[in-house]
């Protein structure tokens, strides 16, 4: 899709370019274009560039560090970064824990944790799906037993990412086993990592990665300051975080990117076979049905409400991502399989099958797609 940008606009795209392309490290571009995995210090020095130039995080409150920008301005900020090979901010600290203390925490809290969290001083870990909890998130089982100013949580986590560097999880708790609705019983904790009792076990995937974990709670002592918002409301704090997370999910700037890089990798097999170049057309059309209706959950979010809509954002993105991955697999071929570098195949093509197997989760996290389905024929259709 090409906006139509006012010439203030497109000064601000330009602007965004010189800086992504200019300030944000050559080595950590480099990895995003190649499609390998970023180690911690990448991704933790590539925010605090961001941050350091006011824009890490510009859908935060002004007071806190945002952007009073539109949600045009908002989507050229994600577009162009993505398009400049710069990953994005880290989606725990900028996207969900941060949003959810601007809104709802304490002035305490803001001011203790979103300061670090926006300059990621702290890596925050999402503390919410369980071994029996996960597309019906409700049924969440951890406890946390109020025990004078502190909380005792016992239970377990799971599938946890990169809760190998976390420093602090943010933690849906069942505060209140008695509720009458078990969404009514649950509280938004955030818990300090290095607590006694906290045991954080990784998951090796079929990728061969270990970026998801199990983490367990053992007699954990919390402080009651570190709730969020009101007690057995945490369900709807985290109905707010996941509309934000869904949005990122679709990666949208990213799959227009591997999209067009795959056009060139097609070379003159896309002139050749009319059925491939069809397949292209058609995602490229899915594609740009996504990016307007990004920009379209983006002006709808401005209340900071969550929007329904971000449902049919996630569902969308995630099949296209996937369709995207598996057309790279495609064009790749054996070549795409070993993912050896000494097998003489061309650099694009070794990632292409951990890619492709590791966005298979994409349909899972962030809420099921499964769920999403049923969430659109609620909320949007009326069903």
């Amino acid at each position: 899709m090409k906006l139509r940008l006012s010439p203030e606009d497109a000064a601000f795209r330009a602007e965004l370019r010189r800086f992504f392309t200019t300030r944000v490290p050559g080595h950590i571009r480099e990895t995003v274009a190649a499609r390998e995995e970023l180690t911690k210090e990448q991704m933790v020095e590539s925010m605090r560039t961001l941050d350091a130039a006011g824009i890490a995080v510009p859908n935060w409150p002004v007071e806190w560090g945002g952007r009073d920008w539109t949600p045009l301005r908002r989507h050229i900020w994600h577009e162009e970064m993505q398009a400049a090979c710069v990953p994005p901010p880290i989606t725990f600290n900028a996207s969900m824990v941060g949003p959810v203390i601007a809104a709802f925490g304490s002035r305490e809290l803001k001011e203790r944790f979103l300061p670090a969290t926006r300059n990621v001083d702290i890596w925050w870990s999402q503390g919410f799906s369980e071994p029996d909890a996960g597309s019906d998130l409700a049924a969440l089982r951890t406890s946390a037993v109020r025990d004078g100013g502190h909380y005792v949580v016992n239970g377990q986590k799971t599938w946890t990412s990169y809760a190998q560097y976390g420093d602090w999880i943010f933690t849906l708790v069942r505060t209140d086993p008695d509720a009458p609705r078990k969404q009514a019983g649950i509280s938004f904790l955030l818990i300090d990592m290095a607590s006694p009792g906290v045991t954080v076990r990784p998951i090796q995937l079929i990728d061969g990665g270990s970026l998801v974990n199990e983490v367990f709670f053992e007699d954990v002592r919390v402080p009651v300051g570190n709730l969020v918002g009101q007690e057995n409301h945490g369900w709807d704090y985290a109905k707010f975080l996941l509309g934000n997370e869904r949005v990122g999910i679709a990666g949208v700037g990213g799959t227009k990117w591997l999209l067009a890089e795959a056009k060139t990798w097609a070379g003159d097999r896309l002139r050749e076979d009319p059925l491939l170049a069809a397949d292209f057309a058609r995602l490229e059309n899915d594609l740009l049905a996504v990016e307007l209706t990004s920009v379209r959950v983006a002006a709808d979010s401005a209340d900071g409400r969550a929007q329904p809509a971000s449902s049919v954002l996630k569902l969308a993105g995630s099949e296209l991502q996937q369709a995207v991955t598996e057309l790279v697999l495609g064009l790749a071929g054996e070549q795409g399989l070993s993912g050896d570098p000494a097998a003489g195949a061309p650099p694009w093509t070794r990632p292409a099958a951990a890619t492709y197997l590791h966005l298979r989760a994409a349909s899972i996290y962030g809420g099921s797609n499964e769920v999403q389905r049923q969430i659109i024929a609620g909320t949007i259709l009326g069903l």
